[in-house]
């Protein structure tokens, strides 16, 4: 049986390219998307549902087998679009997920997270994201939370380090951040861990 896997964020630059791993590696993805997305970026076939982060539904994951959240409010909005989509509506989809039985939640964090710095001009967005990563390994699902360094938006390579040996001030390919939520998503190697990653 084919393993569904709702992806928030699919129509973003590193949601699209994680819809078409989804899709070599066998999966179904349907994208999460919300009135007026542009659903045209994404991959043929692709299947969609309906459903906004800051004003989730409760049946949002049902049905599905797995759930990447690839999802952001972007540089361009302020704290309050960061608090309701990165923050809260990370937070109210692992929620949904848990209770619809998801089988496995993969979260695309970032580098910092895990302890966000003090008057920084990103202090504010990694500590939305430190809570959303909590709460998900709080929330007693199987988690998987990708935490590469800053995103390019060069080809795939495959040649990516993950863990203590990441540099920091490195760079990651979106599409290879794409082929390893897929890998989280689908095969289960990356449960239960929390992993900053880069290209390299």
């Amino acid at each position: 049986m084919t393993m569904k896997v709702l992806v928030a964020g699919a129509t973003g630059k590193t949601g699209r390219l994680l819809v078409s791993e989804l899709q070599d590696r066998g999966a179904t993805p349907i994208a999460l998307v919300r009135d007026g997305s542009d659903t045209s970026v994404l991959p043929k076939g692709t299947e969609e549902r309906s459903g906004d982060l800051t004003k989730l539904t409760p049946n949002a994951c049902k049905g599905v087998d797995a759930v990447v959240f690839a999802a952001g409010s972007g540089g361009s909005t302020g704290p309050e679009m960061t608090d309701k989509v990165d923050r809260e509506g990370a937070q109210h989809l692992v929620d949904l997920a848990r209770d619809a039985g998801v089988t496995r939640f993969v979260m695309l964090s970032s580098v910092g997270a895990d302890n966000p710095p003090e008057d920084h001009e990103m202090t504010h967005y990694l500590k939305a994201k430190q809570a959303a990563d909590e709460h998900l390994i709080g929330s007693g699902l199987t988690y998987s939370i990708l935490r590469p360094v800053a995103l390019t938006d060069d080809p795939k390579t495959n040649a990516v380090t993950m863990g203590d040996d990441v540099d920091q001030s490195g760079k990651a390919h979106r599409a290879d951040v794409a082929a390893v939520l897929a890998e989280a998503a689908v095969t289960g190697r990356h449960d239960g861990k929390v992993q900053e990653m880069q290209t390299v």
